[in-house]
């Protein structure tokens, strides 16, 4: 969901891209920009009597959360394992690029999918939407790994063996990258590391290694007119790992209702442990956001917005004091 301010390339430059994949098309190349891409610029591309999507992966110069550097890599990968083990409507990948012979920067040419975000389709049947989510979503947390962590091409940490080991990694480096961008000073550092020390015990339980989405949200699930999902975009995010973590991002981003639910068919864990969990994983979604906005979007009203949201979250379920 983070944003991407990207100068747009020279139309002559996309136009070569596609040339290189599709050299006997015949006819103009059209290229319509697709508004709701927040990350990777993107263009819905029209090619003889094929109808495409181009996705260009940012600058590599551009500053990250740390999985987000090269993510675009695993996507090819992902996919293919989502369209052969499940029944989600996931587009094909046609081809994957970092050679940077065309462009600096990674892209990636996908079949273009019915259907529109379903954030453009407010008549359609929300509890529809959501129980055909759930049940999508069920199948994907299904598909299991040896290892835990972000486990795709572009090795944004060393693969687990145990979750347990996984998280702590991934709430380390998210630290890290806040930091970085001088959100977080020795003081603060200190305090969230200790944080997750001091409950680490929840988290060390065998789960599976699940192939997790991580960023299902209104945009990033295309619909039809009769409410039924024509795809789940956007897997260049996915983690493998504890199932619990994407319920975090499912609560955060409104997805997480009664409907979803009946359509995951498996009850959430409410215990108080669970519940603990759900806050550290809701911490970890929310401190993304403070380097997207300042170390990306050049936005620092709302990083520190969001650094407070993460305070007020700490200070009410751990009773921390606020910085």
């Amino acid at each position: 969901m983070s944003q991407n301010n990207h100068q747009l390339p020279a139309l002559e430059t996309l136009a070569g891209i596609i040339n290189a994949h599709f050299p006997n098309a015949k006819g103009r190349i059209v290229f319509t920009p697709i508004t709701t891409g927040k990350f990777n610029t993107s263009f819905f591309v029209d090619v003889g009597l094929e109808q495409v999507v181009l996705r260009l992966a940012p600058p590599r110069d551009a500053i990250f959360v740390f999985y987000e550097k090269d993510m675009m890599r695993q996507e090819q990968e992902v996919q293919g394992l989502v369209r052969a083990r499940t029944d989600a409507p996931v587009a094909a990948v046609l081809a994957f690029d970092d050679s940077h012979d065309h462009i600096e920067r990674d892209y990636i040419l996908m079949e273009r999918l019915p259907g529109r975000p379903w954030t453009e389709m407010p008549h359609v049947n929300q509890e529809r939407v959501l129980a055909q989510m759930g049940q999508y979503l069920a199948q994907v947390h299904r598909i299991e790994a040896d290892n835990y962590g972000y486990l795709g091409a572009h090795r944004p940490m060393e693969p687990q063996a145990n979750w347990l080991d996984a998280f702590q990694v991934m709430w380390h480096k998210m630290i890290e990258d806040v930091a970085a961008v001088g959100y977080y000073d020795q003081e603060e550092c200190v305090l969230l590391r200790r944080l997750l020390s001091d409950h680490l015990s929840l988290f060390d339980r065998h789960v599976p290694a699940s192939l997790l989405h991580m960023d299902i949200w209104h945009q990033n699930i295309l619909v039809d007119d009769a409410g039924t999902i024509t795809g789940v975009v956007d897997w260049d995010r996915a983690l493998w790992g504890d199932p619990e973590i994407e319920f975090a991002v499912l609560d955060y981003c409104g997805i997480s209702r009664p409907a979803f639910w009946e359509g995951y068919g498996q009850p959430r864990d409410e215990s108080p442990a669970a519940q603990v969990r759900q806050v550290f994983y809701l911490l970890y979604e929310l401190q993304k956001y403070i380097v997207i906005y300042d170390g990306r979007n050049g936005e620092p009203g709302r990083a520190r917005q969001k650094k407070q949201q993460v305070w007020d979250v700490v200070r009410r379920s751990f009773g921390r004091r606020e910085k």
